[in-house]
């Protein structure tokens, strides 16, 4: 089925065709906000507010751009949103802390992340490596991620991230050298 026949139907209101959609992206929408959220269960959660944004919005989508596209956009705008939020939960416990009585504060910290597509010898490597893509900037963060974790090409990344193709080039290029500096020392001492 093409994108525009998938469209259509989907704008019609067919029930098959969202189960398609749903069958067909699930696990691509999915590993796309685990790349940028590092936590399966919330990489889960996106993932279903993802289409469910998708049901509700399709007959707004002008069909500019592909269909799978429009969902990274939607997938990473949901998935930046949710990081920014846990970011405002966490400064306000610490904030509450300061304050508080009792030391009994919920934590907001995550676990240390793994890939689920990490090989078992790997997990300190990799660990330390989404440390690093982390603590980029978010822009960086994101082409990063559609590049390197989702395979997008650099003029797919452009179009889910509304950039020109000399703009994704350079955050790519940046983004490269910041996790040169940032694992540098970590290479030297362990390899």
């Amino acid at each position: 089925m093409t994108d525009a026949e998938l469209t259509a139907l989907l704008k019609q209101g067919d029930g098959q065709a969202f189960e398609y959609l749903v069958k067909t992206y699930q696990d691509r929408i999915f590993n796309a906000c685990l790349g940028v959220l590092h936590s399966a269960e919330d990489a889960e959660d996106m993932a279903q507010e993802v289409f469910m944004e998708v049901y509700r919005s399709i007959s707004g989508f002008k069909e500019e751009a592909k269909l799978s596209t429009w969902m990274y956009r939607i997938a990473m705008t949901k998935s930046l949103d949710h990081l920014r939020s846990k970011k405002r939960k966490k400064r306000f416990a610490f904030v509450s802390s300061l304050f508080s009585e009792t030391s009994n504060n919920p934590r907001y910290d995550p676990p240390d992340f793994i890939h689920p597509g990490v090989q078992l010898e790997n997990k300190e490597t990799a660990a330390y490596l989404f440390k690093a893509i982390d603590a980029l900037p978010e822009n960086q963060k994101i082409a990063f991620t559609l590049h390197k974790i989702e395979g997008l090409s650099y003029n797919e990344i452009g179009e889910v991230m509304s950039l020109s193709l000399p703009s994704v080039e350079s955050l790519m290029f940046r983004a490269k050298q910041n996790l040169k500096d940032l694992l540098g020392d970590y290479y030297k001492t362990n390899f």
